[in-house]
C-alpha cells in the first residue's frame, strides 16, 4: 500500500504519463488505462511514488482531453470508470499515488452545459459561460486574443447574437467562475474523484480560470516586456491572471485538506515571471504546488538554470516546496529542447532534477532519454500544429508512444498495428535494452531515485550554493553531500570534499574516494557523499 503522511509528494518523485501514449492493451494503437496498469511493476522499479494522468475524462479530443465533455466518466477510447478505480487501487498496491489532470478554465462544445448554453440567452447554462454583447460595429467585445491562434478570443454565436469566449479552440468555451453554481459544481467534482482515491489534480491552466468582470481590453506589450508576451502582442492581464483566480484555489485546498491521507493540488502556472508564480502558494493554502515555467524555459546553460533556481528557493514561502521538471506534453522533452538528443547532456539533466531541493516531475520516457521523432503533416493530430505548419509543428512530437522494445510496435502495441502517432527511434531508446545496461540512462534515473529515498538529506535537506567555475552548477545538500554538474563543453578543475563519489553520469567514477580537487569532464556530472 501507499506510505500514508502527508510528505509523499514532497520526499517523492512524480511522473507524468499521457495515456493514449504509454501502453496500449487491446491493440487498438491507442494507449489506455489497462496498459498502464500493465505497466506498474515498471515504475515502482523506477521508484516514482505519484503519477499524473493527462486527462482521462470523457472528451471529443479536438484537443486531445483537454475539451472535457463530461467531468465524472472516462474516455471509452482509454477506458470505463471501473479501470480508473482499479489503476488507483492497483497504484497504491504498488506504493504508487494517483493524480488527475483537472480542466476548469474551459469545457468542450459538446459538453452538456454548453449544449444547453447556446440554446438561447434564457437557458439554465447560459450564465455558466462568458458571455457578451458585441461592440457597436458587430466587433468582438474586445481585443483578446485565443492562445491558439493568435485571433480574437470570441466567437459569435449567429442565434443569440452574443459572443462566447475561448481563450484556445472556439471548441473549448471558458466557464463563468463569477457563478457561484459554477463553483459548486467544481467542488462536487473534486470530491467525487477524491472519493475514488485520487491522491490530487494537476490543475490546467490554473492561472487563468477567472476572468475580468469588466472584460476590460488587454494592454498592448512594449519592447521592455518579455518576447513571449510580443509575440502575443498584449499582456494577458485581464483574460488571465486575475487576482479572484486564487479564492477558487484557497477553496479547493481547503476542500482537498479535509481527505485523509493528504490530498494536493498541482498547478499549470503558467506565468513567466517568478514573483507571479509564487503567489499561487499563498500562505500554504492555495498550491502544494507549483510548476516554475521561468526554469523549464531558462537558457540550458549553469548560469541561467541557477540563477532561476536559487531565485525560486529564496522567493517562496518557508512552508512551500519548489518543484522541477524539463517536459511535459506541451512544452516538449527537455531530451530535444534542451540537450539535441545529446546522451551526455540528457545524464546532467537528470541528476539536476532529481538532486535537487525540490518535487521533481518526470514525463514518460525521461527515464531513458526519449528523443521527439520529426511528424510529418500528414501524421499531424495536435491542432496548433494542423494550424501553425510549417512554421510551428504543435506538440505531437512530444506525445509519441512509450518505447518499451526495439522489437515493431516497440513494445507499445501489437507489432501489425498502426500508433496513433507514429513512433520515435525505439530500436536505438528503449525500456528493455537500457534495464540490461549498468551504464544506462535509465539505471543511471533509477539509481537517482533511490539515492534521494535512502538519504533524508537528499529530500528534506538544505540547498546551499557552492562557488565553482564558469559553466559548472555546484551545490550541498544537508551539509553531507556534494552535487557537481558540468553544462559546458569544457573540462573543469574543481574543489572536491573528502569522501567517495556515489554516482557519475557516465558511471565510471563510481565509488571513487574525493580529497581535493578533480577535472570533471564536460558535460559529467558527480554526487559526493562527504560523510
Amino acid at each position: 500500500m501507499v506510505q500514508e503522511g502527508d510528505r509523499w509528494w514532497r520526499d517523492g518523485v512524480l511522473y507524468q504519463i499521457y495515456p493514449r501514449s504509454f501502453a496500449d492493451s487491446n491493440g487498438d494503437g491507442v494507449g489506455d488505462l489497462r496498459g498502464i496498469i500493465g505497466k506498474l511493476d515498471h515504475l515502482a522499479w523506477l521508484g516514482v511514488s505519484g503519477i499524473w494522468l493527462s486527462p482521462v475524462m470523457r472528451s471529443p479530443n479536438k484537443d486531445w482531453g483537454y475539451d472535457v465533455a463530461d467531468y465524472k466518466s472516462i474516455d471509452p477510447e482509454l477506458g470505463t470508470l471501473e479501470d480508473a478505480e482499479e489503476l488507483i487501487e492497483e497504484a497504491g498496491r504498488h506504493g504508487i499515488r494517483i493524480l488527475f489532470d483537472l480542466v476548469p478554465n474551459h469545457t468542450s462544445d459538446q459538453h452538456d452545459w454548453f449544449r444547453d448554453a447556446v440554446s438561447g440567452r434564457e437557458a439554465r447554462f447560459r450564465d455558466w459561460y462568458v458571455w457578451a454583447d458585441p461592440k457597436d460595429d458587430g466587433s468582438a467585445p474586445n481585443n483578446w486574443i485565443s492562445v491558439f491562434g493568435g485571433e480574437s478570443a470570441w466567437e459569435l454565436d449567429v442565434t443569440s447574437g452574443q459572443y462566447y469566449l475561448h481563450n484556445f479552440l472556439q471548441h473549448q468555451p471558458d466557464l463563468n467562475w463569477w457563478n457561484g453554481e459554477v463553483r459548486d459544481e467544481f467542488d462536487d467534482i473534486l470530491r467525487f474523484w477524491f472519493d475514488r482515491g485520487v491522491a490530487g489534480f494537476r490543475i490546467d491552466v490554473a492561472h487563468a480560470i477567472v476572468k475580468d468582470s469588466e472584460l476590460r481590453d488587454n494592454t498592448p506589450t512594449t519592447d521592455q516586456d518579455l518576447e513571449f508576451y510580443r509575440n502575443i502582442g498584449q499582456l494577458p492581464e485581464y483574460n488571465m491572471n486575475r487576482p479572484e483566480t486564487h479564492d477558487v484555489l484557497r477553496r479547493w485546498r481547503k476542500l482537498a485538506d479535509t481527505y485523509d491521507p493528504q490530498r494536493i493540488l498541482v498547478g499549470e502556472t503558467y506565468v513567466h515571471d517568478l514573483d507571479r508564480l509564487v503567489e499561487f502558494y499563498g500562505q500554504d493554502d492555495e498550491l502544494n504546488l507549483a510548476f516554475n515555467f521561468p526554469f523549464i524555459h531558462a537558457n540550458f546553460e549553469s548560469k541561467a538554470l541557477r540563477a532561476t533556481a536559487e531565485k525560486t528557493m529564496g522567493m517562496i514561502p518557508p512552508a512551500s516546496w519548489p518543484v522541477w521538471t524539463g517536459s511535459n506534453h506541451d512544452v516538449g522533452r527537455f531530451a530535444r529542447r534542451w540537450c539535441e538528443g545529446d546522451d551526455a547532456k540528457i545524464r546532467c539533466v537528470l541528476m539536476v532534477l532529481l538532486m535537487m531541493r525540490g518535487t521533481p516531475f518526470l514525463y514518460y520516457g525521461d527515464e531513458i532519454g526519449m528523443d521527439e521523432p520529426e511528424i510529418a503533416y500528414e501524421d499531424l493530430k495536435d491542432p496548433v500544429g494542423l494550424r501553425f505548419w510549417p512554421v510551428g509543428k504543435g506538440r505531437d512530437s512530444c506525445r509519441t508512444p512509450m518505447q518499451w522494445t526495439a522489437e515493431q510496435g516497440a513494445g507499445f502495441t501489437e507489432a501489425s498495428v498502426d500508433t496513433w502517432l507514429p513512433l520515435g527511434d525505439y530500436r536505438r531508446t528503449n525500456v528493455t535494452a537500457q534495464k540490461e545496461d549498468p551504464t544506462s540512462v535509465l539505471r543511471l534515473t533509477r539509481d537517482l531515485i533511490a539515492l534521494r529515498r535512502e538519504a533524508q538529506e537528499l529530500t528534506r535537506g538544505s540547498y546551499d550554493p557552492v562557488d565553482a567555475p564558469d559553466g559548472l552548477w555546484a551545490w550541498a545538500r544537508g551539509g553531507r553531500w556534494r552535487i557537481l554538474v558540468n553544462l559546458s563543453d569544457n573540462d573543469a578543475v574543481v574543489d572536491a570534499p573528502p569522501g567517495r563519489v556515489v554516482l557519475h553520469t557516465t558511471r565510471e567514477w563510481d565509488d571513487r574516494p574525493t580529497n581535493g580537487s578533480l577535472e570533471l569532464g564536460a558535460w559529467q556530472g558527480i554526487v559526493i557523499d562527504g560523510a
